[in-house]
């Protein structure tokens, strides 16, 4: 969707078309990602970053820069943990203040006069050189600013650096309002999921909201280079990627099912009360019985397999469709591929944070160590290409351990 002397007609068609697009999207993520694609191209814009609203402050919620990141180094950015106070100071802190688009043709050259100013330190630690500046509140039809995104470095047909044109301030902020209804349902998402979560944590303390993110981030970026490297079409791993991080974060929503006598044991599981915790995967998986869309599918198949092992020594293996009919946890072994994959991310991602993690019976251990036992179920409980996968980004893993943190 790139602005050119088309006609306003044309123009429109065309932001509806994205719009519609992206309303098929489910996590915030991938609408983000989406949305700052479209907008870059639509201006010829060589990078671009978006805020979100959290109370008084701005936090930095996604990022794109053709000329720096590469490969899984953009992922890594994507996780930097950033906020900015809504006041005149910033130039993002004004525009969701004051609900003004500021176009800048030289960040470097703001007048003398003008409340806020620009900070260097991003060009400062990787020699990136800000130029040309759009910065667009990002309003609902009902006026309600959910947050900001910058564009940054419009550059000409021969990728030379210019300031944003007349036709791109008229119609970038119009594509940024009409799909700032599908970021802030795509927030709603993502809150409606932290709660589901949240009333599993008031049962066992154990489980935190951060846990759920990172397990859902990890397990989102561990299939991102999977996927790569088995050479899927980008599309396919944007929308797998959109609705795998939603699924790994409700992995332990059956622990609704359990007991608080087991769920609020301070200390180990007895080999009784071991056996009994197990069952929180058949009914997590029993929430999405009846499946009435992809997103669902793939909830229950995370729910039921994120225990499977490689190996097959995993629980509760393979149940009759009719969930009632189980007499016992493993009818029959379930090993290697006949685990759904999206079972055999999330299992790696959730024992990584388990291990990484204090819980109220151990410490967290050292980040070696963890590792190291990962690499040692490598074709024993996990997937050796999905290890392997995870090993390839642990500059990402970091990144999200450190944005998530509690």
């Amino acid at each position: 969707m790139e602005c050119t002397d088309r006609q306003p007609f044309d123009i429109v068609r065309d932001i509806l078309k994205v719009i519609e697009e992206l309303n098929t999207l489910k996590d915030v993520d991938a609408i983000l990602d989406k949305v700052l694609d479209e907008a870059r191209t639509m201006t010829s814009a060589d990078a671009g970053s978006i805020f979100l609203i959290e109370g008084d402050h701005l936090r930095f919620s996604y990022v794109h820069n053709d000329t720096l990141f590469k490969g899984t180094e953009a992922s890594k950015h994507i996780y930097t943990d950033l906020t900015v106070p809504i006041n005149e100071q910033s130039i993002v802190g004004y525009a969701a203040m004051t609900g003004e688009t500021l176009n800048i043709p030289d960040a470097y050259e703001l007048p003398e006069n003008t409340l806020y100013s620009f900070n260097k330190k991003f060009d400062e630690d990787t020699g990136y050189r800000t130029g040309s500046m759009l910065t667009i509140p990002l309003k609902t039809f009902q006026s309600k600013i959910v947050g900001v995104m910058q564009l940054i470095n419009a550059k000409d047909s021969n990728g030379k650096v210019r300031p944003f044109t007349p036709y791109h301030i008229q119609y970038a902020p119009l594509f940024a309002n009409s799909a700032s209804v599908t970021i802030e349902r795509g927030i709603m998402t993502r809150e409606i999921m932290l709660r589901m979560m949240k009333m599993a944590e008031m049962r066992d303390p154990k489980e935190t909201g951060a846990h759920v993110q990172r397990v859902g981030a990890y397990s989102s970026e561990i299939y991102q280079q999977w996927a790569r490297k088995k050479g899927i079409d980008e599309f396919t791993i944007k929308r797998k990627k959109d609705t795998l991080r939603l699924a790994a974060m409700l992995h332990d929503v059956g622990k609704v099912g359990i007991s608080d006598v087991i769920l609020r044991k301070p200390g180990r599981f007895e080999p009784h009360e071991a056996a009994i915790m197990k069952w929180h995967s058949v009914y997590g998986a029993a929430l999405f019985a009846n499946t009435t869309s992809e997103l669902d599918q793939l909830c229950k198949e995370v729910a039921l397999g994120h225990h499977e092992r490689w190996d097959g020594k995993g629980y509760p293996g393979r149940l009759p469709a009719d969930l009632s009919e189980a007499r016992g946890l493993c009818v029959e072994e379930i090993a290697g591929e006949a685990i759904p994959l999206a079972a055999r991310i999330t299992a790696l991602a959730d024992v990584y944070d388990a291990l990484i993690s204090s819980r109220v019976y151990k410490d967290a251990w050292p980040e070696e160590q963890v590792v190291a036992e990962i690499l040692r179920g490598r074709g024993t409980q996990f997937d050796p290409d999905v290890v392997d996968a995870f090993m390839e980004i642990q500059d990402v893993i970091r990144a999200i351990r450190h944005k998530y943190q509690g």
